[in-house]
């Protein structure tokens, strides 16, 4: 098994102990664990407000609208929730590129 040294910004780990290396990691690792789960909460609470919000619940009072000659609450259900899942996956990737860079847990390279 390959173990691979999480880097933090600014933190110069490879002049600590092993333990203070060790903590380190586990409190970055923790605390992107921590920032993960909160965006995956609020990206499905999007995703569950689009699909079974507008799709279903408010199906009806949408359809008092009209978008590209279809009833709003009918597009919702059948595309506008798929696009959305579709924007979701996008901004999910972005954001956790943004947050492996910030603790430090990303695959690229250290540049030296």
């Amino acid at each position: 098994m390959i173990e691979k040294n999480y880097h933090h910004q600014g933190q110069n780990l490879s002049q600590a102990t092993h333990h203070e290396q060790q903590t380190v990691s586990d409190k970055n690792l923790t605390t992107y664990w921590q920032s993960n789960l909160r965006l995956l909460a609020k990206l499905l609470s999007v995703w569950f407000l689009v699909s079974f919000g507008c799709g279903i619940i408010l199906a009806d009072w949408l359809d008092q609208f009209s978008f590209f000659g279809f009833k709003l609450g009918f597009w919702f259900a059948q595309q506008g929730a798929i696009y959305a899942f579709v924007a979701l996956i996008f901004i999910y990737s972005w954001r956790m590129k943004t947050l492996e860079r910030k603790f430090g847990v990303d695959d690229d390279e250290e540049n030296s």
